[in-house]
């Protein structure tokens, strides 16, 4: 069956295997990058929230032969589970003192989002967008998240100015910037040190919890800290939106060969809705602030 059959029958099994009165529907959810994705929403009348399922994964599974009733055990067993960590009182959010302390920020493409950014509130930076989202949960702020709309922000008559310096200071107290250079990435990932001289001088700053990361570039003072140590300008290269990648700037590469680099990463290793962007930043020393590259 197609992909729109299998939706359809999808939500038919999956009204099978939960009790009655839940309602089961479909929804189309736009994610960065203009990534339209097919998320199923299972609620009872009591509930406020609910976490959705996306069904591209589950319809590549179907694809490959795995049966669909399995594959519907398999989303009500991740539906139970993310539920259970999920206890919103989402009453509370009309007021702004109530939500303040969970407001947190992370960036985009600007042109890429562009459908998006006109309905949140954003802070245009180099050729990408700092745009907020609310934590549902205190312990997991960028796992189960709102996003801030401006209808949002109208309500709690706030400017993107004043919910950027509220979600500085939050994103300083709970998810505080990291720097580790590459080699110890590679080891915590794959178990195995990589050879120095194929990750010489290589640094990831990223966030603790290391989920849309790559925003720590506007709180963190390590970048300065680090180009201070080496004593020179930094190079930063966007892997994703959970990190970019950090470098001593030492002039002696062309920046087109770093260019094509960010490029066939973007291309061959990074999910469409997770690539930040296709430019080069640079830390300067002099006037200690992120510059984009622009030749």
């Amino acid at each position: 069956m197609n992909y729109k059959e299998f939706v359809d029958h999808m939500v038919e099994v999956l009204h099978e295997k939960m009790e009655d009165g839940y309602e089961i529907k479909t929804t189309t959810v736009t994610k960065n990058n203009d990534i339209r994705l097919t998320g199923v929403v299972m609620m009872r009348k009591s509930d406020t929230i609910s976490p959705t399922i996306y069904l591209e994964e589950p319809y590549r599974q179907y694809c490959m032969g795995a049966d669909i009733h399995s594959i519907a055990d398999q989303i009500v067993e991740l539906y139970r589970e993310r539920k259970r960590d999920i206890h919103p009182d989402l009453s509370l959010f009309r007021e702004f003192d109530h939500v303040r302390d969970k407001i947190y920020h992370k960036i985009v493409h600007y042109d890429k989002n562009r459908n998006l950014l006109k309905d949140v509130p954003h802070i245009r930076w180099c050729d990408l967008a700092v745009v907020f989202y609310y934590a549902v949960e205190e312990n997991m702020p960028a796992r189960a998240s709102i996003l801030i709309r401006n209808e949002h922000m109208d309500m709690w008559r706030q400017t993107p100015d004043g919910l950027f310096q509220i979600a500085q200071d939050n994103m300083r107290r709970s998810m505080p910037d990291i720097l580790v250079p590459l080699p110890d990435i590679i080891e915590e990932m794959t178990g195995e040190r990589p050879e120095p001289a194929s990750v010489t001088d290589l640094y990831v700053l990223t966030n603790r919890d290391k989920l849309y990361g790559a925003s720590a570039m506007l709180y963190s003072d390590k970048a300065k800290e680090l180009a201070d140590r080496l004593g020179a300008d930094l190079l930063i290269l966007p892997s994703s939106v959970h990190e970019v990648l950090i470098l001593p700037d030492d002039r002696t590469q062309e920046y087109d060969f770093y260019r094509n680099m960010v490029k066939e990463v973007n291309t061959t290793q990074v999910e469409p809705e997770e690539i930040l962007s296709y430019s080069l930043y640079r830390y300067s020393r002099e006037k200690e602030e992120i510059v984009e590259i622009c030749v």
